[in-house]
């Protein structure tokens, strides 16, 4: 699948190197414009491994590991495993992310506790994902993770805001299966509106989860 945009020799050298780590069973799982996505096994967890691709334009794997080591004590992400270089391109490794991406799951009233409460806790580590609102980011299983962090940078941050004005205030597939799910109407939409004003200008995230409980 990626044989055209890896070369043989990095493949052997990144398979070795895996290997050396225990990670087994390699399989291509997806690509981007910077990178290729294979899914391993490491004893009985799954694990993702990003390698850089050689067209890559930029090299973030660095920052995203970064990120991810920092992070890690909180549970907002799968911890991150390894990371390294193999010739002139990074490479990390990170725990499988369990579940759905929210863009197709159904969303029970613990998602969302913890969807504001994982947003709110980047917001206060000043770190902003960049990608929220995305839909492909916030993945919904046994438990609620954000992944991808290769945009995310330590800046002025908008995650809890981006998280709740794509569910709840935006006229999209994840917002209309909510409302649906919930039946809820526009005094809900106008709340929650209220609500992130609350905590944009003050940081209060009980504000939010205030208009949660009433779901």
């Amino acid at each position: 699948m990626f044989d055209h945009l890896i070369p043989e020799r990095i493949r052997k050298e990144l398979l070795r190197e895996l290997s050396g780590l225990g990670i087994e069973a390699l399989k291509p799982y997806s690509k981007g414009t910077t990178s290729v996505v294979f899914l391993g096994k490491l004893g009985e967890k799954r694990v993702i491994v990003k390698l850089q691709r050689p067209d890559s334009p930029r090299d973030n794997f660095r920052r995203e590991a970064e990120i991810l080591e920092a992070i890690s004590p909180f549970g907002i992400s799968p911890p991150l495993i390894a990371r390294g270089r193999i010739g002139n391109l990074s490479y990390l490794v990170r725990e499988f992310a369990e579940g759905e991406p929210i863009l197709y799951a159904e969303l029970k009233k613990r998602h969302l506790f913890q969807i504001a409460e994982k947003t709110a806790l980047l917001d206060r580590l000043y770190l902003d994902h960049g990608q929220i609102q995305g839909g492909k980011h916030i993945i919904i299983g046994g438990d609620v993770y954000i992944i991808d962090f290769e945009k995310a940078n330590w800046r002025k941050p908008n995650n809890l805001t981006s998280a709740m004005a794509m569910i709840f205030i935006g006229r999209n597939a994840i917002s209309e299966r909510v409302y649906k799910s919930f039946n809820l109407g526009e005094d809900f939409r106008e709340a929650m509106k209220s609500a992130l004003r609350v905590y944009k200008r003050e940081g209060k995230l009980s504000a939010v989860l205030d208009v949660l409980a009433t779901l």
